[in-house]
Order: structure tokens, then sequence, then C-alpha cells
């Protein structure tokens, strides 16, 4: 998922808390609370609009939501879990307190609603997942998803790979982890040089989830960095 696209669900589920807390809001306050232009609120008030939100505006002093008007319980697929996790780790990184503390507050109650299996799979994918910065906001990879989906249910993972020197080989992997630098990397277990290796999203040319599962490694992120590095 791009930064930005992610950066953009995390306000509008923040947007959402602001609405169900307080009895109006302006743009005012909430382009300053979220450090964007009011033109970038307005976008996301239209866009909650637009998903069927009542949102009511009183001219001159701001929006409410229609009374009596609650979000109504969702339920989540598990991949939807999983980039509410990732959109997690990366609001993490923000410098405002009160916008984190508001996302936090937003992803535990969304948490408190998934079922067990995929809240034990999406508190999984937490601990196997490190964000550090942001350098390259392109999108790169259109794997991320499909890579959440096999770490957390353990399918093997066949891939047409093409490293630095151009060389095109064909792994079958173990998925472990994520992690974003410069770029989004898998670390997976690999059978054809038997062990852990780094692999870049954006170098894998193919890629299939198979059906059949891998025992899973009983070790956390911080104990293979303690052991491999």
């Amino acid at each position: 998922m791009e930064y930005s696209e992610v950066n953009r669900l995390s306000r509008l589920t923040a947007i959402l808390i602001q609405f169900q807390t307080k009895s109006i809001v302006t743009a005012s306050e909430l382009s300053q609370k979220f450090q964007v232009s009011k033109r970038t609120i307005y976008r996301d008030i239209k866009a909650l609009e637009q998903a069927g939100v009542p949102i009511l505006t009183e001219e001159g002093k701001g929006y409410m939501l229609m009374e009596g008007y609650k979000i109504p319980p969702v339920m989540f697929s598990e991949k939807q879990a999983n980039a509410l996790i990732l959109a997690e780790q990366l609001v993490l990184k923000n410098k405002d307190a009160s916008f984190v503390k508001d996302y936090s507050e937003a992803i535990d109650k969304i948490k408190s609603i998934l079922r067990y299996t995929i809240k034990d799979k999406a508190n999984l994918l937490a601990n196997r997942t490190q964000f550090e910065e942001i350098v390259n906001q392109e999108r790169n990879s259109n794997n991320l998803s499909d890579l959440q989906y096999a770490l957390t249910n353990y399918y093997l993972v066949k891939v047409q790979y093409i490293n630095k020197e151009e060389t095109v080989t064909n792994r079958l992997l173990e998925p472990f982890a994520l992690l974003s630098t410069e770029n989004w990397y898998l670390i997976a277990w690999c059978r054809l040089r038997e062990e852990f290796r780094f692999f870049r999203l954006d170098r894998i040319q193919k890629i299939e989830i198979l059906s059949e599962n891998f025992e899973p490694h009983r070790m956390t992120l911080q104990e293979y960095f303690d052991k491999y590095h």
C-alpha cells in the first residue's frame, strides 16, 4: 500500500473518531490537528460522505454527524485487517502525539471486533512487521497484501526473483517477516539456498501462494536479528 494512501486511511479513521466524540468540528481544527491543508480536509469530508457517513454542515460553525448516527459494526476480511495493522505501524511514526493517540484508540476498537482467528493473525503480523523510515514513496510492489496473507497462514510461496546482477531464479519461500527501509523486503527461509534470505519486493517478477503449509518458525523478529545478524 502506498504511504500516501495509508496516511489518508489513518486520517479518515481518526476524523471519524473526532465526529463520534465531539458535537461539532471545524475544518480549521482538523487541518491543524492532522497537519494538512483545509483543502485536504474538504476532500476527506467528501470521501466520508460518499462512503455513506451522514455529515451535516452548519454554516459558519462546522461539521457534525446526523443525530443518532453511530458507526455501524463492521466485519473485516483478513486482508483488510492486515492493511489496518500496516497502517498502524506507519501512523506510530507520526510526530503528532494527539493524532497517534486517536488512531491507536481507533485501531484498538477495530481489533476488539475482529474474529478471534483474524485477531491472532493480526497480532502475529504486527510482531513480524518492522517499519523504519520512508525514503521512496513510489508504489513499487503489488505483492505486499499477498505476502502478509501467506505469512500469517504459513503458506509456501513460489516466486520468480531477479537479483541485483539481474539473474533470474525460481524460489520456494517460507515467509517470516516484512521490513520497510528504502524498499519493502521479505525475510523468508529459502528452500533453494537452505537459509534465511532478504528479498526485495519490487524484484519479485511472479508470485504464487501455494496451498501447502510450512512449519512455523518459532521465534520473534528480535530473536531472528539476535541470531542471524
